[in-house]
């Protein structure tokens, strides 16, 4: 009875009705993770799980997790036509900014290997099945495990707590893993990521690029990761704050674009919004126009509201005023101005904007590549990113009206 009530509670997860997931954290970290539970719940029941494997050549050259153990990911092989295609996903996860959420991370998955799962599911854009994956489902896919709190981008360290802020020797490493893994004689080749790793696959998507021969075909895509400079609900700058805490604990200015730094300051170089247009490499840009992560911690979290006025809006846009509504109006309004820079008028480059409340969509199959998937321009998430990378489209950019005109919309509520 209780596998027949969870199948159920699946069923009914994957429909178009809202699906629930708890919040609330000072940075982040907790909204991440009710999220990562959420997508759990709505696996379907038969899922590949793929196997934890540690980079054991990482420690000779310094790259390893904030606790100093060694950096790891789960690779599920290519067959067929796709044995020589590529796919690595840069797992997400918040930030730490100060040096109390910091040691804090070295006692979970995203701070220590000696915390990661054994084995992970590969859903959506990971998925080995071509019903559920159409365009990926036979390539070489890889999922690294995110571990240093800084989007793979610090390469310093605490001597006296010992934290290892080395992000960027991790990327390293694992790409010299993974090139002797067989990704040197990629034919095609795909950079992604969610959230912090959306973030992270603008941050490396040039450099992955150099990675490779240059006949390899090179595109990155970004889920989540276009994380705006944006104003709170109290006027303030909760993310910007955020940031400003993650490259300066980090160190982060010595390694962020030096296009960028040599007009901004660092911590507006670590928001994707100031670095899109620089990118050289084709990039495709998957957010969702009210991004559920950006409402929670970026927009209306408790230091903004400590009177609680936002609580029940930023849990279920439902209940919000029309006020309220407006604040997210403007904030969807920042977002397609970021996005409709010199980034959007490149041929070579897409967009899947959606006018949902959500936040990672390529690694939920019900959000990637499913019957009741959402959809724009009559094309789901996995269609139009396959139409992109393989160019059987052109000018790929898919912006949705404004809330509230969709209906096709796997809206998350938070309790």
């Amino acid at each position: 009875m209780r596998s027949v009530l969870l199948l159920l509670w699946i069923v009914c997860s994957l429909c178009s009705l809202p699906s629930l997931v708890r919040s609330g954290s000072s940075d982040g970290a907790d909204t991440e993770i009710a999220i990562s539970l959420l997508e759990k719940k709505l696996m379907a029941p038969e899922v590949t799980m793929v196997p934890l494997t540690l980079i054991q050549r990482a420690a000779s050259k310094g790259a390893v997790c904030l606790d100093g153990t060694l950096p790891g990911y789960h690779l599920d092989r290519g067959f067929g036509s796709g044995a020589n295609s590529w796919l690595i996903q840069l797992e997400g996860g918040g930030w730490c900014n100060n040096h109390r959420t910091c040691v804090y991370r070295k006692t979970s998955r995203r701070g220590s290997s000696n915390f990661m799962e054994k084995t992970l599911p590969f859903t959506g854009i990971l998925s080995n099945k071509p019903e559920e994956n159409p365009d990926f489902f036979n390539w070489n896919r890889i999922k690294l495990r995110y571990c240093d709190g800084a989007s793979f981008a610090g390469d310093s360290q605490d001597e006296s707590s010992q934290i290892f802020y080395r992000g960027q020797r991790i990327w390293q490493a694992a790409m010299e893993e993974f090139w002797s893994l067989g990704m040197q004689q990629a034919d095609q080749a795909l950079l992604s990521g969610c959230s912090a790793g959306g973030l992270a696959s603008i941050l490396h998507c040039d450099e992955f690029r150099g990675l490779l021969p240059s006949s390899t075909k090179v595109k990155c895509l970004s889920d989540a990761g276009m994380f705006l400079d944006a104003v709170d609900v109290s006027g303030g700058h909760s993310l910007r704050n955020m940031f400003q805490g993650v490259v300066t604990v980090q160190n982060l200015q010595k390694g962020l674009s030096s296009t960028c730094t040599n007009h901004l300051d660092p911590t507006s170089c670590f928001f994707p919004q100031n670095l899109v247009s620089d990118i050289k490499t084709p990039m495709f840009l998957l957010n969702t126009a009210y991004d559920s992560w950006q409402i929670q911690e970026s927009l209306a979290p408790p230091t903004a509201d400590p009177g609680g006025i936002w609580k029940a809006c930023k849990a279920d846009h439902s209940h919000c005023n029309s006020s309220q509504i407006q604040f997210f109006q403007e904030f969807r309004n920042q977002m397609l101005l970021a996005v409709n820079s010199s980034f959007s008028t490149s041929d070579q480059n897409g967009l899947f904007i959606k006018s949902c409340f959500a936040h990672c969509q390529t690694e939920r199959q019900d959000t990637w590549f499913a019957q009741n998937s959402p959809q724009l321009n009559g094309k789901k998430v996995a269609e139009t990113v396959g139409d992109w990378y393989f160019d059987r489209a052109k000018n790929v950019r898919a912006i949705d009206c404004a809330y509230p005109c969709d209906k096709t919309c796997h809206n998350l509520i938070f309790e």
